[in-house]
């Protein structure tokens, strides 16, 4: 399945989901990994339930149905 094809099963279609995570990360080493879902968690833990959150090096985007 690409990117593509998951965003728009979950957001677009809306499939229920409790909330999603899309790391959209340029370097994939797991500790980059670790640190975007520290950062993501840290800065936006009250608004991703439910949510659909983009995470890359630079920005989270949360969109919310």
């Amino acid at each position: 399945m690409r990117f593509g094809d998951f965003g728009e099963k979950v957001y677009q279609a809306r499939h229920p989901h409790r909330g999603v995570v899309l790391l959209r990360l340029e370097d994939e080493r797991t500790q980059n990994k670790i640190d975007s879902i520290r950062r993501l968690l840290r800065d936006h833990a009250d608004q991703i339930p439910g949510c659909f959150a983009v995470v890359t090096e630079a920005h989270v985007r949360i969109a919310r149905r």
